[in-house]
């Protein structure tokens, strides 16, 4: 039997991959732009406030922790508890795991570049492409669709190092990537299925006969057992995310629209689509076509399964990668870098610009865009939102007198506004916070001992039939529901929506 020394020795000629080493890693210049990018992110991942989904990450982990969600693994809201467990408040330590894995992100796309043979000036490119893309904008945010994005880049670069050396090690690695990727979400599946269906076809079709890449597969199986529990044992909620992902993302145009500026406004775009063309057509990059491939179908199958536009994010690394081999190794017109570097000077500034930049004072007072060009405003505008709206319902509460205090509990209608209260409630003496949306209905009901409730949301209508009586507190926002009339544990089945 071949050991992977000599399948590497001899396999990557058989392959049409050069035998020799790969380029020398261009450390001091990739390095660079990956430090710039990330310390951009570090200074300004303390602005403005918590996010849409952030408290709701990080109230699901810290008080709610458990092996899995109705709409996601459990890394996340984990990782999320854990940090404002240490760093009480912090959003510079709550978002840190996420600037480090755009930055991280940046290293891995210059060193798939190396890998496919590209020499300074295309690890330089790649990196550049994965600097001024989509990815640096959301990194801000911590979410599993700003983390999965990382793990699905390092898997790309153990495939496509794979098919260079035939080191099988890799595959083993491969499966332990997966393995956490899986517990941020469930995505990676589909990309391997395709993968392994592209190599079937296309080859290397050896790919699928090494051991290795199953024990790798069995372990990652095995590491996503206990949150598989969790699912089955709580009806499969995340079988119907797809449902609430269509709902809330209508369109395969708006898709096509957003994944590709994904890829960032201006050279990205360009360069995701000259990469794929490239991959499926250089005949330099013939060894790598199943996964150009793969890619290629996965941004298909999310645009026809009425996917998120974010999920195109995790397929960037590899077409980025491509485009910058291409470019570097073929005979342009001598001045194609004189308005290639230009070009990306411009795409960094739009970057910049989409970020948290401005002081919060400048922030409200300026646009969410400038034509086609989002800018980091709207970060200001979506963010601090929160703890306004948990100040209004805390104010409200603690003006209860207090035997009615005591009788009285917070069900909000949506989830964002059930974590915002939960996490700034405490000053104003809300123990808990109760909702019936999606994850928040699985954390329970209120107590027996809660007979009236201090509502938050759009529709009232929701607890009316609940209750004897109700008030409106803030029009269209606030209302109290006083006197149940039904046990919680009778009302709670009736309350869940997603």
């Amino acid at each position: 039997m071949d050991t992977a020394g000599e399948v590497g020795a001899r396999g990557t000629a058989d392959a049409g991959v050069p035998a020799a080493g790969a380029p020398r890693f261009a450390a001091a210049p990739v390095l660079l732009i990956a430090g710039l990018a990330g310390v951009l992110l570090l200074v300004t991942s303390g602005r403005y406030g918590h996010g849409f989904d952030e408290l709701y990450f990080l109230m699901a982990g810290r008080d709610h922790l458990d092996w899995g969600y109705f709409d996601q693994p459990p890394l996340v809201p984990a990782l999320a508890g854990a940090l404002d467990t240490l760093f009480p408040g912090s959003l510079v330590a709550l978002r840190l795991p996420y600037t480090l894995a755009a930055a991280a992100g940046i290293v891995v796309t210059a060193l798939i570049a190396r890998e496919l043979g590209g020499r300074r000036t295309a690890q330089v490119l790649a990196a550049a492409f994965s600097a001024t893309s989509g990815l640096m904008v959301l990194n801000h945010w911590i979410g599993t669709y700003v983390l999965d994005p990382f793990f699905w880049t390092l898997l790309t670069w153990l495939l496509v190092r794979w098919v260079r050396l035939r080191d099988d090690r890799l595959l083993l690695l491969a499966g332990l990537v997966t393995a956490v990727s899986l517990q941020t979400k469930f995505l990676i599946p589909a990309y391997w299925a395709l993968i392994a269906l592209s190599a079937l076809v296309l080859g290397p079709r050896e790919l699928l006969r090494r051991p290795k890449l199953w024990a790798g597969a069995a372990f990652a199986a095995l590491a996503t057992v206990p949150t598989l529990i969790w699912q089955a044992t709580h009806d499969w909620p995340y079988t119907r995310m797809g449902e609430v992902v269509r709902a809330e993302f209508p369109g395969a145009g708006v898709f096509l629209r957003d994944g590709l500026l994904s890829a960032g406004v201006g050279v990205g775009v360009l360069g995701f689509l000259y990469g794929l063309w490239r991959l499926l057509r250089a005949p330099a990059l013939r060894p790598f076509r199943f996964l150009g491939v793969a890619v290629l179908a996965t941004f298909l199958a999310f645009l026809f399964s009425g996917g998120r536009s974010y999920y195109a994010l995790s397929l960037l690394a590899l077409p980025f990668a491509a485009a910058a081999v291409e470019l570097s190794r073929r005979n342009l017109v001598r001045w194609w870098k004189a308005v290639a570097w230009p070009a990306f000077v411009l795409s960094a500034v739009v970057t910049v610009a989409a970020l948290p930049v401005y002081p919060p004072a400048l922030a409200e007072r300026m646009p969410a865009a400038v034509g086609p060009f989002t800018l980091g405003s709207t970060f200001a505008k979506a963010e601090g939102q929160q703890e306004q709206l948990a100040d209004l319902v805390g104010g409200i509460y603690a003006a209860l007198p207090p035997e009615e205090r005591a009788r009285t509990t917070v069900f909000s209608e949506i989830y964002p506004f059930a974590s915002a209260v939960e996490y700034f409630g405490p000053r104003y003496g809300i123990e808990g916070v109760y909702s019936g949306h999606r994850g928040y209905w699985y954390f329970g009901a209120p107590p027996e001992s809660a007979e009236n409730v201090l509502f938050l949301g759009f529709d009232p209508g929701l607890l009316r039939p609940y209750f004897t009586g109700s008030a409106t507190v803030v029009d269209g926002l606030v209302w109290t529901f006083h006197d149940r009339i039904r046990p919680w544990a009778e009302i709670w089945p009736e309350l869940r929506r997603q």
